[in-house]
C-alpha cells in the first residue's frame, strides 16, 4: 500500500440532470425567474463545496446537463441538492444518472511524472471538454499479484502519458455506489481523446474491464450559459444584474471555525484554497503542494517562520507570500487576499496582500 501520510477525503458528485420539456412551455417570465433563483441557489454554496458546471445540450438525448460537485463531506452534497429540489426549475429536473466517490491515494506506484502534476486529487481545470464514465473491473482483477497488476498499470499509464493534454480525474466508490471507480478526463481536443481511449483498448489492462458506460461529453461553460442551453427565456444579463459581490470577495469561513493555530480547506473562484490563523493574523494561499498536489491546509504551520510543510514530502511555502522556502517544490502557490467582516472571512482574488489580523477579543 501506498505510505504516504493519510489527507483527509473530498467528497465528490457527478450530479447529470435532464430537464423536462414541459417547462419550456411556461411564460418567458418565469423562466427567466426560474432560472435565477436556480443559479442563485447554486451560488450561494460558494464557500461549502466547490461545482462547475457542464452542457451536454446537443450531445446526449438523456441529460441536458452536469453539476461536477467536490465538497468536504456528504453534507453539503445534500444540503445543495435539497436546496435545488426546492427551487421552481428544481420542480422540472429529473436525474438520471449521479455518481458518488471519494479522493484517495491509488494503491499503486507510478514514477513522477516531471512536465505534469500528481492527478491524484480533485482540482478541475480550465478545459473545454469533460468525459466521464464509471468504471467496474472484473474480480479476476483483484485475483492477480500485486506486482502483476503494478505492471499493467504501469503500462496503462506510459500509454497516457503519451497524450499530455488530456488530465486525468480518478475517484473511488467502493462501497458508496454502484461503480468501484468515476473517471473524469479534461482536454480541449475531443479527437485526443478518442485516440487515447482506443489506445488503452489494446492495453492489458483492458481485458479486465467489466463496465465502463455510459460515457458522458461534456461542455465546460459558465453556470448562466448552461442555463440557456435549456431552452426558454434567457438568464445571461443576470451576471449584470446581480453580481454576487462587485469587490470579487467570497464568504468562507468565520473566525469561530477558524481560532488561532488551526488551518481549513475552503473554496473560492473555483479553487480550493488553504486559510490559516497564525497568532490572528489570516493567510490565504492555493490548497495544493506545487511538487505532488498535497493538501497544505493538512500540513504544519510555523508560526516564527510563518510558513506551512506540505504534509506529503516537506515541501515548506511562506504564508504571505507563497514562496517556496525548503524542500522538493520549484515553484510558488499562488495567495489570496482576506479580508473579515465581523466574524465572516471572505476570500477575494488571488494576489500579492497584507495580512488579515482578527480582532482580539
Amino acid at each position: 500500500m501506498n505510505s504516504q501520510p493519510s489527507e483527509k477525503r473530498q467528497a465528490v458528485r457527478f450530479a447529470f440532470y435532464k430537464l423536462d420539456g414541459a417547462w419550456r412551455r411556461l411564460p418567458a417570465d418565469r423562466q427567466a425567474a426560474s432560472k435565477l433563483e436556480f443559479g442563485e441557489v447554486i451560488e450561494s454554496f460558494h464557500g461549502r463545496l466547490l461545482l462547475r458546471p457542464y452542457g451536454l445540450v446537443g450531445i446526449r438525448g438523456d441529460c441536458d446537463f452536469l453539476l461536477w460537485q467536490v465538497a468536504e463531506n456528504l453534507d453539503a452534497l445534500v444540503a445543495l441538492q435539497t436546496a435545488l429540489n426546492r427551487t421552481d426549475l428544481g420542480a422540472y429536473l429529473g436525474l438520471p444518472y449521479s455518481y458518488l466517490a471519494m479522493t484517495r491515494r491509488s494503491i499503486y506506484e507510478f514514477p513522477e511524472d516531471p512536465n505534469a502534476p500528481s492527478r491524484l486529487v480533485i482540482r478541475p481545470s480550465d478545459a473545454r471538454y469533460l468525459f466521464v464514465y464509471p468504471f467496474v473491473k472484473t474480480r479476476a482483477w483483484y485475483g492477480l499479484p500485486k506486482p502483476e497488476r503494478q505492471r499493467m498499470m504501469d503500462e496503462h499509464v506510459r500509454i497516457g502519458r503519451k497524450y499530455p493534454s488530456i488530465r486525468l480525474n480518478t475517484t473511488y466508490s467502493y462501497g458508496l455506489d454502484d461503480q468501484e471507480f468515476i473517471v473524469a478526463f479534461e482536454g480541449d481536443e475531443p479527437a485526443e481523446f478518442l485516440d487515447l481511449v482506443m489506445e488503452l483498448r489494446e492495453s492489458e489492462a483492458s481485458s479486465y474491464t467489466l463496465r465502463d458506460t455510459p460515457t458522458f461529453t461534456c461542455v465546460q461553460m459558465s453556470l448562466w450559459d448552461m442555463l440557456d442551453t435549456l431552452g426558454g427565456a434567457g438568464s445571461v444579463q443576470a451576471v449584470a444584474r446581480r453580481p454576487a459581490r462587485a469587490d470579487g470577495f467570497t464568504p468562507v469561513a468565520t473566525l469561530p471555525e477558524l481560532p488561532p493555530g488551526t488551518g481549513k480547506r475552503v473554496y473560492a473562484a473555483g479553487e480550493a484554497v488553504a486559510l490559516f490563523n497564525v497568532n490572528g493574523s489570516i493567510y490565504a494561499i492555493s490548497n495544493r503542494c506545487t511538487h505532488a498536489r498535497g493538501s497544505l491546509s493538512e500540513g504544519t504551520v510555523d508560526p516564527a517562520k510563518c510558513a506551512v510543510t506540505c504534509p506529503w514530502h516537506e515541501g515548506v511555502f511562506a504564508l504571505e507570500t507563497g514562496q517556496v522556502l525548503a524542500g522538493p517544490p520549484s515553484l510558488p502557490v499562488a495567495t489570496y487576499q482576506v479580508k473579515l467582516e465581523g466574524d465572516t472571512v471572505l476570500i477575494g482574488p488571488a494576489g500579492a496582500h497584507e495580512p488579515t489580523v482578527a480582532p482580539r477579543s
